[in-house]
């Protein structure tokens, strides 16, 4: 049985925008918003190149990266063809108007996933 942590408000979320929820280790969790009110939760990286897709629009059940504008579905994470790879999807609930995630996922799913790192002092260019 999973333990359900609040995290806003469907209300909070922009319309065809994103929320982004830290955690303590891990990368941040972004929860989307489309027209249609219907929320979602990935982790907040492009399976691409890493790209911040809280900042990406949303359209439909998908989401446009801000780096490359990769479509990442909103359902299971992952690229739509032609493109290839998938981020990972954090379990969600709606309840009264609340949106809750799954406090086990949220402490020990997509620990290992680093945020990139871009720039002069990235390792590609040391």
């Amino acid at each position: 049985m999973s333990d359900w942590k609040k995290i806003c408000l469907v209300r909070d979320i922009p319309v065809l925008g994103a929320r982004r929820v830290a955690r303590p280790v891990g990368m941040d969790v972004a929860v989307f918003r489309n027209a249609q009110d219907e929320v979602f939760a990935l982790l907040d990286r492009c399976p691409h190149k890493g790209g911040p897709l809280s900042q990406g629009i949303v359209f439909g059940t998908s989401v446009a990266c801000p780096l490359h504008n990769w479509t990442i579905g909103l359902a299971d994470g992952c690229a739509k063809a032609p493109d290839d790879g998938c981020t990972p999807k954090f379990s969600l609930k709606v309840e009264d108007g609340a949106v809750h995630l799954d406090a086990d996922e949220l402490a020990t799913l997509a620990l290992d996933l680093a945020r990139p790192v871009a720039g002069p002092g990235c390792k590609e260019h040391a």
